[in-house]
């Protein structure tokens, strides 16, 4: 997935991978995943994604997006004043305990973290091809101070039936990105037969995991 691609997919009315309501293994997996040291959600390729308002709840919320359309969506849909600034690389979208930056994530530095993250991933991992990936977790691990922890969403089907976005990463590959870090797998969905999100997935199984990461 590059840059064109991504910006293209928020030129559709609503773009399949989007939500209307929090995702279930959220809620379902924070308690095993918060920690008292992290000091805010960083959520990359973050879209409009109402997971942010749970998520502003309990942390102040710090998500990247590439496309000006979602950002602006996001705080208007949910009724909620904003300011906006340029910050170095981004665009700054302000408001209570929430700030999205418009712009590449790869931009992003350690300095523009407040200290020990906990990162939910819900679909930009998932998003991207196999070298993208590699790139991205390279990328993610290196900003992280220690004491940082990962909430990944991953998916897993056949990747002969069916061609990302959003595409299968299998457990033995989220091993190998994140090899030296400590795994577990929090929780299984199995989605066969109900697509993902809004789009329509006719794969012979289709299964969501949840892992908790720490760095």
């Amino acid at each position: 997935m590059d840059a064109e691609f991504w910006l293209e997919c928020w030129q559709q009315p609503e773009p399949g991978f989007h939500l209307d309501q929090v995702h279930p293994l959220l809620p379902a997996c924070w308690s095993r995943v918060w920690q008292p040291q992290h000091m805010q959600v960083l959520v990359p390729l973050c879209g409009k994604s109402l997971d942010m308002r749970w998520l502003q709840q309990h942390l102040p919320v710090l998500g990247v997006e590439l496309a000006e359309r979602p950002c602006r969506e996001f705080f208007a849909e949910n009724r909620l004043a904003v300011q906006h600034q340029q910050v170095e690389n981004f665009i700054v979208h302000q408001s209570d305990h929430i700030s999205l930056l418009q712009g590449d994530f790869f931009q992003l530095s350690a300095q523009q973290l407040s200290g020990p993250c906990l990162v939910y991933d819900r679909a930009a991992l998932i998003a991207l091809p196999e070298l993208m990936r590699l790139r991205y977790v390279q990328h993610l691990r290196r900003l992280l101070p220690a004491g940082s922890t990962i909430l990944l969403l991953s998916l897993e089907y056949p990747p002969a039936e069916k061609q990302g976005p959003p595409f299968t990463v299998p457990a033995v590959e989220v091993e190998q990105l994140f090899h030296g870090c400590q795994l577990e797998l929090l929780a299984i969905r199995n989605l066969t037969g109900q697509g993902f999100a809004r789009r329509a997935f006719v794969t012979s199984f289709l299964l969501e995991k949840a892992w908790r990461i720490q760095l």
